[in-house]
């Protein structure tokens, strides 16, 4: 008789554990269901060949996922401008309450990133990598992925008139347009157009010639990080409170 029993409650005890199991998995899946259906922030490798001079990758549905309004941020053009790449790529994630969509395309050069250069000399290489790079695998997935606005995120030694400013390389347009909103309600960043640009052909002149407003924020290479997180956070909120046309 006890022998019985036993069985009886190891029977018991099988049941209870493969219920258990079906339970468990049943409520895995339908996590795994919703988060897919509500489009979590994914990062993706878009260029990453042995013939190129470094990859790309970019990072997706930051923000309010939901919204019908999406802009891409990029950085990585010019390599030697990596501390304010860094500074968006540290906030834009942690920002809560955004009003709209944002994906980062970040270009990472590998070649020649000491090379810097004026664009017009054969010590440009390392710059003109990263110019390639945008304009063989940023340029066309924005231009082709619905986007209401691309930035190109930059910093300089200080050469300009302005150090902290945002333009645009087209000078009629939404993309001038939107960069002078944005400048009108951030206290320390101008507008401020120069008189050429060497990673405008590659990136923004395209995209604002194609239908993609586009421009440029340039802080000061020099700037204190917490001045570069200053700005950057202005920089972002205004974008978020554009209203677009």
């Amino acid at each position: 008789m006890a022998k019985r029993e036993h069985i009886i409650i190891l029977i018991l005890i099988l049941f209870i554990f493969v219920m258990g199991m079906l339970i468990l998995s049943q409520t895995l899946l339908v996590d795994e269901k919703s988060d897919n259906s509500t489009g979590m922030t994914v990062h993706e490798v878009i260029a990453n060949s042995s013939d190129d001079p470094g990859s790309v990758e970019v990072i997706k549905n930051i923000g309010n996922q939901n919204s019908s309004k999406k802009i891409a941020y990029v950085v990585g053009v010019h390599p030697l401008e990596s501390q304010t790449h860094k500074t968006l790529v540290k906030l834009l994630p942690k920002m809560s309450n955004l009003n709209y969509c944002y994906d980062i395309y970040i270009i990472n050069v590998t070649d020649d990133v000491g090379y810097y250069g004026d664009g017009s000399s054969d010590d440009s290489r390392g710059r003109q990598n990263g110019q390639n790079l945008a304009y063989r695998y940023v340029y066309p997935e924005i231009v082709n992925g619905s986007y209401d606005l691309a930035v190109d995120i930059h910093s300089n030694v200080g050469a300009y008139p302005y150090r902290t400013f945002v333009f645009s390389p087209v000078k009629e347009g939404l993309g001038s347009e939107y960069a002078m909103e944005v400048s009108k309600n951030c206290a320390d960043i101008d507008y401020y157009s120069p008189n050429s640009t060497t990673s405008g052909p590659f990136l923004t002149i395209p995209l604002n010639n194609n239908g993609v407003p586009a421009f440029y924020f340039e802080e000061y290479s020099f700037a204190p990080q917490n001045e570069k997180d200053s700005h950057m956070t202005e920089l972002i909120s205004a974008i978020d409170n554009l209203n677009f046309r």
